[in-house]
């Protein structure tokens, strides 16, 4: 469904963004990478899938480096035709007590980035006539949770990016949607998971699932690849019409 396309995905060297990386790319889709950590792997994960795939290792809470990012994609590739704002950072603490270079870095990270991205991006998807910007937010941005001030914040703030963005581009055919998942069981989730266990003593699956009830209904984490699925749908002409959606993928979460 997407060959001759190419996608950029914004922390895509595990977890979330790995997982559409590979989604886009079982369809046809080229593949720019981005993010920190092992690259050599995921890159042979998503190369596997018969696609072209390239790298960027842009720090995305720099502007420069984003639009360097961007250039780089435009020369190897033509240009973006699917962007998905998918990087993020966390730290808990509360409010008054949260380091203000921690809020300026997940500021930037998990907001500030997609719309710098965002920005570089809309210019030749506009002129192809076609485009599709997915902004990974979380159920974070729709309800709040406690000594996450910043994270919730900087999703709140996504969620209402997608939607100015989507409206600017309602006459186009380019859309911007949002994803927002609930628990899945990153890197990021796991340092959550293992502080929990090593807080209250319990084994790493008793805490799993004492973080499971707190929040999500269903009992059971949402998959990588079950958000792929979401973006392909997103990416697919059924979805033509789909334009401002903050589409949670959260087990119950926000309709309690």
């Amino acid at each position: 469904m997407l060959k001759g396309k190419t996608a950029l995905v914004t922390g895509s060297t595990s977890g979330i963004g790995l997982g559409i990386a590979k989604a886009l790319a079982q369809q046809g889709a080229s593949i720019v990478l981005n993010g920190f950590g092992d690259v050599e792997g995921p890159r042979a994960e998503v190369a596997k899938l018969g696609v072209k795939v390239g790298y960027h290792g842009a720090d995305m809470s720099k502007p420069a480096e984003i639009e360097a990012m961007m250039k780089y994609a435009a020369a190897e590739f033509g240009r973006v035709d699917i962007l998905v704002n998918n990087a993020g950072i966390q730290h808990v603490a509360p409010v008054e007590d949260f380091p203000p270079e921690k809020w300026d870095a997940i500021i930037a990270i998990n907001l500030s980035s997609a719309f710098h991205a965002s920005r570089l991006a809309i210019p030749a998807m506009k002129a192809a006539g076609w485009g599709r910007i997915i902004n990974v937010a979380s159920v974070h941005g729709l309800v709040a949770s406690a000594q996450k001030s910043a994270y919730v914040a900087a999703k709140h703030g996504l969620v209402g990016l997608t939607k100015v963005t989507a409206l600017e581009l309602a006459t186009t055919g380019v859309t911007c949607n949002a994803i927002c998942p609930g628990w899945v069981l990153t890197p990021l989730v796991q340092k959550q998971v293992d502080a929990k266990a090593e807080a209250m003593n319990l084994s790493n699956e008793e805490a799993k699932k004492l973080l499971l009830a707190e929040k999500e209904p269903s009992l059971q984490f949402t998959t990588p690849e079950e958000l792929g699925g979401l973006a392909v749908f997103f990416c697919s002409p059924a979805a033509n019409n789909t334009r401002g959606v903050a589409w949670n993928m959260d087990g119950g979460w926000a309709a309690q």
